[in-house]
């Protein structure tokens, strides 16, 4: 389709390469060859009669003029999405879609990973790209760059839908040799110990479990700090260090590493991990089918 003289289909493609900064990944992003997303962005340049993104060394940097209009771009596309989505029939077994999504490792190790095994049978048209947090995740969200956010309600937006998915339980875990597992684990032990903790992103968020710790009158005495929930069982292999743990990742890790877990030997508080997409998507039926299979699979874990 074109509008005054723009077809625009070129408008997704420039979309992801202003966000990629790379034509080869773009192509990968957007099915497509690498021919084919320097033609597109040939064409995009020479209709806006501005370079939009210039190489430079191994890098392409947006000119003033592209990166004004980024943002409206992706409201744009956002609201196109939304649209589209309202209006079109979500069929799983024949819809072809990507669903971006921002979670933690944790809960693609935990939860994702199983969502996708399943659809991959049942929704075979389907396309996941799963994206850390970090200090950007709620602007894109709020942007509408994203389907959806799953994370302890603390840290999402209160201005779009949030919506309930699973209860969580934290855990302490350990290297399954370490003593203190088999004769059972007393408050004691656990602050006697050593500890590894996780911060996120770069201006290192601190966690649900960490930040309850925090709050706490007594002090752990932290040794390492990791900087994703999957790194932690590597930071335990071989030591006499502990960390706090979601259940459910403790569950899947324990079947590939030698950790062992067990209840945390005082009270601690369970984790909701929710839902958060952008208010134009509250009819959006593809994502309402995703959201109740991850609902689903976590049951079920």
């Amino acid at each position: 389709m074109r509008y005054k003289g723009l077809d625009l289909n070129l408008l997704h493609a420039l979309d992801v390469l202003l966000e990629l900064r790379n034509v080869s990944r773009a192509a990968d992003r957007l099915g497509l060859s690498q021919s084919a997303v320097s033609a597109a962005l040939a064409r995009l340049r020479q209709y806006f009669g501005d370079e939009l993104l210039v190489l430079d060394g191994r890098r392409m940097h947006a000119t003033p003029f592209a990166e004004q209009m980024t943002e409206p771009l992706r409201v744009y596309l956002s609201a196109t999405d939304s649209l589209l989505a309202s209006t079109r029939p979500f069929d799983p077994a024949a819809t072809p879609r990507t669903f971006r999504i921002i979670a933690s490792d944790y809960v693609v190790a935990a939860v994702l990973v199983r969502v996708a095994e399943r659809l991959a049978h049942e929704a075979p048209l389907l396309r996941f790209e799963f994206i850390s947090p970090d200090e950007g995740s709620l602007e894109r969200l709020k942007h509408g760059t994203v389907d959806l956010m799953i994370s302890p309600r603390d840290y999402l937006l209160t201005t779009h839908p949030t919506e309930e998915l699973y209860e969580e339980r934290i855990v302490v875990a350990g290297w399954d040799q370490n003593p203190i597992f088999a004769r059972g684990m007393t408050e004691e032990d656990f602050f006697a110990a050593g500890h590894v903790a996780v911060a996120i992103g770069t201006h290192r968020e601190t966690t649900f479990a960490d930040k309850y710790m925090r709050s706490l009158e007594r002090e752990r005495r932290i040794e390492a700090v990791v900087s994703s929930f999957t790194l932690v069982p590597w930071m335990l292999r071989g030591t006499m260090r502990l960390a706090l743990m979601h259940e459910r990742l403790a569950e899947v890790l324990s079947h590939a590493l030698p950790i062992a877990y067990t209840a945390v030997p005082f009270a601690f508080p369970t984790m909701w991990e929710v839902a958060q997409y952008h208010r134009t998507r509250s009819t959006d039926s593809g994502l309402r089918y995703l959201i109740d299979q991850v609902r689903r699979t976590a049951a079920e874990a």
